[in-house]
């Protein structure tokens, strides 16, 4: 990394939108290094969440099937969740360990959860900013290796979702085929590629 190079942004004013215990969406007014300032800059905090590349004993990857508001459609992508803030919250400073459920247990319950499906073989690949454009909040990638089934679903109010299984190359014509739209899923694929060819 250069030193020299002069790029940090100064943010000279913040409004918050909407704060609310779902989001704190904002609009910033920034100092760029040559002394220009610009406005609007929007961003927003929403949680931190897990993704997990959950595979059975059969080797078939464990894929939940629901409706995404933000394309406006039902897409096929892993079992991921928020981890759980100890303050009610829906967002907040990623460094605040102290009101953040630890990411693996958070993966764990969500694989619980939303599946049914539990691991002793867990493998952490990433941590991944969520939306660096736009969004603070970051991506945690895990692998679940010989998933076993153990229960129903346990989904919260919000979640309608079925759970289905793929072998990889369905999973793959997913991906060409524009079903399994997620980019951090995606890159989760190929993390968990990467970790299991070393």
């Amino acid at each position: 990394m250069n030193e020299n190079e002069k790029l940090q942004w100064e943010e000279v004013s913040c409004e918050h939108i909407v704060n609310d215990e779902w989001i704190d969406f904002r609009k910033s007014r920034y100092r760029f290094p040559d002394g220009r300032e610009f406005e609007p800059y929007y961003s927003y905090s929403r949680r931190d969440y897990v993704v997990i590349v959950a595979t059975d004993e059969d080797g078939n990857y464990i894929c939940v099937r629901q409706y995404r508001h933000g394309i406006k459609r039902v897409t096929t992508e892993f079992c991921a969740g928020g981890i759980e803030r100890t303050d009610g919250k829906e967002y907040g400073n990623r460094q605040d360990a102290e009101s953040t459920e630890d990411a693996l247990a958070a993966a764990k319950r969500e694989l619980m959860e939303e599946t049914g499906y539990e691991s002793d073989d867990w493998k952490f690949l990433l941590t991944v900013p969520s939306n660096a454009t736009m969004a603070d909040n970051y991506a945690y990638i895990y692998v679940a290796n010989n998933c076993r089934k153990v229960s129903g679903q346990n989904l919260d109010e919000t979640e309608v979702l079925n759970v289905h299984l793929y072998n990889r190359a369905q999973i793959d014509e997913m991906i060409a085929s524009g079903e399994f739209p997620q980019a951090n899923h995606i890159l989760a694929l190929l993390l968990a590629d990467k970790e299991e060819n070393k």
